[in-house]
């Protein structure tokens, strides 16, 4: 038995279950009068959020984005990427930090785990690549390759467009359509993401002619795959954007209400703080399926630019299971007891499969014969949470009704909540990076930019000794 949908009718989306929260399982390590006592620092959270009175109320704009967003440039979003899938096979999508991992992960999550590997008629939009996440020349010459004579597009994705690692990257690939259509044709394949008035790309777009789209003042990158920076890649991959802002539209009405009893993104705010307090300074994000693998990159970046200022801060790592409990399994089970985890749990399945009926029991499965792969999959979840539970690992869990873009909308907006409220639970800005300049600097520096040269010598000097 094998079935497989990625569609999402209109019937389905108006009687579909939303993602729910759940703490049973540390209720052995957190009272429930200890939620209670919570209440009133995570009502002081929310009206800091919502009266926009907090440290960086500028940038929480997404609070209200899956209401306010900009209806005539999602429909532009629609409509180029149509126009990408009419002319190209490939969408290069260049960008780094919240102008990548948003959009990574849900083209991830809302695709085949292979979709660049089936044919044309077998994916739903175009490739989808990503380029500029790194320094590495290696990588830049791999894509190339790959690319080869295929038709493609690029998505530039960049506020500033003097971001280090995606200029470098659209250089190369703006070369290479300049050199495979002619410099005139190559801007029409170029959609520029950027600042709606400021910044190198901005004023290049505006030169050059490119389609551009609005990275928005008050939404930081790391909150931005509800807006031009995600939606783009993600329509182009064939997904459904509009039911992907359905979902973060139904969850911002659901979590509207301070009440931890009534807003379970509140709930996990106030949990993570509770079992912080006690010392468990480490949440792992734990999946079960390999395509949510980047939902844990980019909620890393999230919780971790957020909260990790002042000394102050969970450390959020990740483990996808039932393969990193092979490399991670033993210290999760037996390790220093600072860590809990988040699991992620998917109740029903893009897709399942029959074990196969095999002669014999050379591999000693048969008892597993009559039963999914996707049923061996739960139980292992539920074994392994109960086994971290007795190892002395509290267990909160995340479940999804469906993998598909109303869900992923959800979802991304109760992590976005949960991470503004638990911010300033701790007394800190959740919204600005102060501490990400620290590597530019010393990164310029060493490469000799002009106006870094005090930098330049003190830096050198350190490497010389």
């Amino acid at each position: 038995m094998f079935s497989c949908s990625f569609e999402t009718s209109e019937h389905a989306i108006n009687t579909m279950a939303h993602i729910t929260f759940d703490t049973k399982n540390i209720e052995n390590f957190v009272a429930d009068h200890e939620f209670s006592e919570m209440q009133p620092l995570i009502t002081m959270a929310d009206q800091q959020l919502r009266n926009r009175t907090g440290a960086g109320a500028e940038y929480s704009d997404w609070v209200t984005l899956p209401t306010d967003y900009d209806k005539k440039e999602f429909s532009r979003i629609q409509e180029a990427a149509k126009k990408i899938q009419q002319e190209s096979k490939i969408l290069v999508v260049i960008g780094i930090g919240g102008s990548y991992l948003g959009a990574k992960m849900a083209v991830d999550f809302l695709n085949p785990m292979f979709n660049n590997e089936l044919a044309d008629e077998q994916r739903q939009g175009v490739k989808i690549y990503f380029a500029g996440n790194s320094t590495s020349a290696s990588y830049l010459n791999d894509l190339v390759r790959v690319i080869g004579d295929q038709d493609f597009s690029v998505n530039i994705i960049s506020k500033s467009g003097t971001t280090t690692e995606p200029s470098i990257a659209f250089r190369v690939f703006k070369q290479l359509l300049e050199k495979k259509y002619g410099a005139d044709n190559a801007k029409k394949r170029i959609y520029a993401t950027t600042d709606a008035k400021h910044g190198a790309l901005h004023d290049e777009a505006e030169i050059e002619g490119y389609e551009t789209f609005t990275i928005p003042d008050g939404v930081g990158g790391r909150f931005s795959v509800l807006t031009a920076v995600g939606l783009l890649p993600i329509a182009a991959s064939g997904a459904n954007i509009q039911d992907l802002m359905t979902g973060a539209k139904d969850a911002q009405e659901e979590y509207s209400e301070s009440d931890i009893t009534k807003n379970e993104a509140y709930k996990y705010a106030a949990a993570r703080r509770i079992l912080y307090d006690k010392g468990y300074t480490t949440e792992l994000l734990i999946n079960w399926e390999p395509s949510m693998q980047y939902l844990s990159e980019w909620w890393k970046q999230l919780m971790g630019e957020s909260e990790g200022k002042n000394q102050k801060g969970i450390y959020p790592s990740s483990a996808n299971f039932s393969t990193d409990l092979h490399s991670l399994g033993q210290y999760i089970q037996e390790g220093r007891r600072d860590l809990f985890e988040t699991v992620v749990k998917l109740d029903e399945p893009v897709s399942n499969l029959d074990l196969p009926h095999e002669a014999g029991n050379n591999d000693g499965l048969q008892y597993l014969e009559g039963i999914t792969i996707d049923e061996v999959n739960t139980k292992a979840s539920q074994g392994v949470t109960l086994a971290h539970i007795d190892g002395g690992v509290p267990n909160l869990a995340v479940h999804l009704p469906a993998q598909d873009a109303y869900s992923l909308g959800y979802l991304v907006y109760f992590f976005e909540m949960a991470v503004g409220a638990s911010g300033y639970t701790f007394g800190i800005n959740p919204f600005n990076q102060p501490g990400v300049e620290a590597y530019k600097t010393a990164m310029f520096a060493l490469l000799g930019k002009p106006g870094y040269e005090e930098a330049t010598k003190k830096f050198s000097a350190r490497l010389t000794k």
